[in-house]
């Protein structure tokens, strides 16, 4: 979606090094700014991501900030790290160092969803903007937990999933004797 809807440049860490490419991508110099919408329930293969798994076993850690890791080290020097995604508590082995002496920018905090909601919401109306396209599954009330498996599992190419609770599921057969008429 990133790539068809967004035209963006999309590298999927499984099948390269990440840091590697962006600074291929960059000239070296890395990327104007990063972004980790991912958060606390980040993971990645390898060492690193089983230290991380590890720690958050034992209770020694609450998340897994490999992406956040891979950011601040991934964003040029003066650049911007902006962090939306969700942490709930204590981190280890962060480069906070690197990020004070490289003049990072960070800015986070979760998405003002009420600040911009009528902006959009107008926008939407006005048909400026069609999120239409984000939508990939429509499901009635009672299939929501269905909903739910399927996007978590990455199952259906599900990206976003609308309940629509208006709609009743289908009646069950039922097995009761048909009714006689007494006279």
């Amino acid at each position: 979606m990133a790539k068809t809807q967004g035209e963006a440049e999309v590298l999927n860490y499984e099948d390269v090094d990440v840091l590697e490419s962006l600074r291929d991508m960059t000239g070296g110099r890395g990327p104007d700014a990063c972004i980790d919408a991912v958060g606390m329930e980040a993971h990645l293969p390898g060492i690193v991501g089983a230290y991380d798994r590890i720690k958050q076993a034992l209770r020694l850690q609450s998340d897994r900030p490999s992406a956040l890791r891979q950011a601040m080290v991934a964003v040029r020097n003066g650049g911007v790290l902006s962090i939306p995604g969700v942490y709930g508590g204590f981190i280890d082995k962060v480069p906070l160092g690197s990020l004070m002496n490289r003049s990072i920018t960070i800015k986070t905090g979760q998405t003002h969803v009420q600040r911009y909601l009528k902006p959009l919401l107008e926008r939407i109306l006005k048909k400026e903007i069609d999120p239409s396209f984000i939508i990939t599954h429509r499901l009635r009330l009672d299939e929501a937990a269905e909903g739910y498996r399927m996007f978590r599992d990455d199952q259906n190419e599900c990206i976003k999933v609308v309940l629509k609770p208006w709609e009743t599921p289908p009646r069950a057969a039922t097995s009761a004797p048909p009714r006689t008429q007494l006279h």
